[in-house]
């Protein structure tokens, strides 16, 4: 069985930065907890806890007081650093820079909104932590929409300046854009373009895996797509590459291989999703190259 390893799978910089960090903190000794799991990836938060990382939820997170909380890639709204400052607990602030800048942007945005009556529309997926963290950027006032069903949210009659998360499929985005446009000539707006703000908010890590992915998949006779279960970018890329190739699988762990997938085929591609670790990648590959 000849196995090649996509080159642009595992970590993006994000979410390899909060590892760093966190493992950085706990090499110092430090006691730290993580509001969270610090990456959608099982293997990988069972390693961190290993080293002593501990996950905690907002529950448990506003009982603490005088510790070290880390803040993930994802973000958080602004009410967990109020929180934070009123319970004297330091912040390891591991936001990823792309999440950052855009909770910045969407802040500016809405407080200029209020001035001509707009409205903040973010298209993302209900409950991701990085969407919480986003909408708290509008005191929970911006619109969450997911896909078509959710157009009817929006006053196309009102300003509409709309973002996307980081994490989103740039196809899925530009299709719900599409419909919108459409909504709003139907509904009688001439020019959606007076109304209507588009802004590319998807990370470039994440929109350039599409294309590329499509081409990995096709040249292999089999695709082991590595993920963890709760990962919305592992799902969105797992599809698309068994949109291009029926032969896809997705795996969380390397026990969840099934020789049967490789009868009869001659090369297998491995890949994943940004918050798969790379050693991860590379244990499964190792696996498949014994069969």
């Amino acid at each position: 069985m000849v196995a090649e390893i996509d080159k642009r799978s595992g970590f993006c910089f994000g979410v390899q930065n909060a590892v760093e960090v966190a493992e950085k903190a706990l090499l110092r000794g430090e006691k730290v907890f993580s509001l969270g799991p610090i990456v959608h990836n099982d293997k990988e938060v069972e390693r961190l806890s290993a080293l002593g990382l501990v996950s905690i939820d907002y529950e448990q997170f506003n009982k603490l007081k005088n510790c070290k909380v880390l803040i993930r890639a994802h973000g958080e709204p602004p009410e967990t650093y109020y929180t934070a400052e009123k319970n004297n607990i330091a912040i390891i602030e591991a936001t990823c820079p792309i999440v950052k800048k855009l909770q910045s942007r969407i802040k500016d945005t809405w407080l200029n909104t209020r001035e001509n009556n707009g409205q903040i529309v973010i298209f993302g997926k209900a409950g991701h932590a990085e969407v919480v963290g986003l909408l708290g950027h509008t005191e929970n006032e911006g619109i969450l929409v997911s896909g078509p069903d959710d157009l009817g949210k929006i006053d196309i009659t009102r300003p509409i300046n709309l973002f996307a998360q980081t994490t989103m499929s740039i196809s899925d985005y530009h299709s719900f854009v599409e419909l919108l446009r459409s909504e709003m000539i139907r509904k009688g707006t001439s020019d959606p373009g007076e109304l209507l703000h588009v802004n590319n908010t998807i990370c470039g890590q994440v929109s350039n895996r599409e294309p590329h992915l499509k081409a990995f998949a096709r040249k292999h006779d089999v695709v082991i797509f590595v993920s963890g279960r709760e990962s919305s970018n592992g799902k969105m890329l797992y599809s698309v590459c068994k949109s291009i190739n029926r032969d896809t699988h997705f795996v969380s762990s390397p026990e969840e291989i099934d020789r049967s997938w490789f009868t009869g085929k001659k090369s297998a591609g491995i890949c994943g999703a940004t918050s798969t670790p790379k050693w991860l990648i590379e244990k499964i590959y190792e696996i498949i190259l014994e069969i």
